[in-house]
């Protein structure tokens, strides 16, 4: 069993947290649009520009009918928000950590623990990404192309026509989808890390998170992509006064999802999505632990 590292202060893993987020979003952002235009697409897809029949489908239609740009549309949101959004799943699941294992009377992190951990982390950091989260899927969804101008008109027209408390609409999935990838991911972390042998070098220990990592975040993925596709539905939908939207609400959103589309579409751009958060939960681990290391050697050489 390999050995906790001694923590570091609050501000070191909210650094290293933003530090990762950012480098994993620049990477794998593409994905992301992709898998959006797939779940915003209800209905069976039928010939035409305007759907899709897949992961590829929507790649090639997106660069040849709206340019390469068009994959980055909206990023600004996702950048400004993976800061945040990471570090505050990092610190808070370092802060979780120490609260249940203090509960429970542990002295180090077990497979129930790090589930439950990682679900209570998930849960803080939903509170955190809920406004971006929204502000995103509205800019990427092809239909919205005309109606804003960015980031900051997306904030304002929803604000003014929707009223403050629709920047968190969406809440509540997103809430079940955070609590869900998160545990699947931090409670795969600790058990893939006792399964695999104990890294002797910096390139073997590299080697073992980018595997944990990945093996986290495509088990999470399994876990939250109907959530996610719920949630994505719930947030492009412009709330009218007196009119319910067919969409509000996560379990009976999931089950109308079911009935009108199928089960399959619950999991409607799960391609792309387990594509950036297999990988991307690896690159996620392996930027925090090195960030972490440098800081943590940063300390011992200033005698702190």
């Amino acid at each position: 069993m390999a050995s906790e590292k001694a923590p570091l202060p609050f501000v070191y893993t909210f650094m290293a947290g933003a530090i990762a987020g950012v480098s994993e979003i620049l990477v794998m952002y593409p994905l992301d649009v992709v898998k959006t235009r797939v779940q915003l697409q209800t209905g069976k897809a039928v010939a035409g520009a305007d759907t899709y029949n897949g992961m590829f489908d929507c790649f090639s239609k997106i660069i040849r009918n709206e340019g390469f740009s068009r994959l980055y549309r909206g990023i600004t949101a996702p950048i400004l928000m993976e800061a945040p959004k990471r570090a505050t799943k990092f610190a808070a699941n370092d802060k979780w950590g120490k609260f249940y294992r203090d509960l429970f009377g542990q002295t180090q992190m077990t497979q129930s623990l790090s589930v439950l951990t990682g679900a209570s982390a998930g849960a803080t950091e939903s509170f955190v990404v809920v406004p971006f989260e929204l502000v995103k899927i509205r800019l990427q969804d092809k239909a919205s192309a005309g109606k804003y101008n960015g980031m900051i008109d997306v904030v304002m027209k929803t604000v003014r026509n929707e009223g403050i408390l629709a920047m968190y609409n969406g809440l509540e999935s997103t809430l079940w989808r955070h609590i869900l990838w998160n545990a699947g991911y931090f409670g795969c972390i600790f058990q893939v890390r006792q399964l695999i042998p104990q890294a002797e070098t910096k390139q073997g220990q590299m080697t073992n998170d980018i595997i944990a990592g990945s093996v986290g975040g495509t088990v999470g993925t399994i876990l939250n992509t109907p959530m996610d596709v719920v949630k994505s539905r719930i947030q492009n939908t412009i709330k009218v006064p007196g009119q319910t939207p067919k969409y509000n609400w996560a379990w009976p959103g999931v089950a109308t999802i079911a009935k009108e589309e199928g089960f399959g579409a619950l999991y409607k751009g799960f391609v792309p999505k387990v594509l950036r958060l297999g990988p991307g939960g690896g690159i996620l681990l392996v930027v925090y632990t090195g960030v972490m290391d440098f800081f943590r050697n940063m300390r011992e050489a200033k005698g702190l």
